[in-house]
């Protein structure tokens, strides 16, 4: 199985749809086999669902994401882990072990109406505080 973590100096990135890198392990019998960062070669928020269900990615760790993401995600057919903040390997760790801490409503707080064709919420910081959208509106 294969299990991917938006990735920035060792830590999971905290914007899906800016991530630039993901750190992908390779995980047989519970353990970490082997583990590669790859560039997403600058691909936004759809490509990168499509970009990782590529990479027989199932499982996703990341940081804030937007509604459309988790949409795209989980039509290729990725579990989702938002909301987690911290070292990679420690996510990842903690996701074999059963006890990682992540938030199952990680999206902007203002994502519960329809958006105007083509909109996203990259140009916001979705998911990375409390209130879900930092201080800025998600519209």
């Amino acid at each position: 199985m294969k299990i991917a973590a938006t990735y920035e100096n060792g830590t999971v990135f905290q914007h899906f749809g800016h991530s630039e890198q993901f750190k992908i392990y390779e995980v047989e019998n519970g353990k970490i086999i082997s583990s590669q960062v790859v560039d997403t070669n600058g691909q936004g928020h759809g490509a990168l669902s499509d970009f990782l269900a590529n990479a027989g990615v199932k499982v996703l760790i990341c940081g804030g994401i937007g509604a459309g993401a988790q949409n795209a995600l989980a039509e290729a057919g990725i579990q989702l882990f938002g909301g987690v903040s911290g070292m990679a390997d420690d996510a990842v760790n903690s996701y074999l072990a059963g006890s990682l801490k992540f938030n199952a409503n990680v999206q902007c707080s203002h994502h519960d109406h329809a958006h105007e064709e083509g909109h996203s919420c990259g140009e916001h910081k979705c998911g990375e505080d409390k209130h879900g959208c930092a201080g800025n509106h998600c519209h």
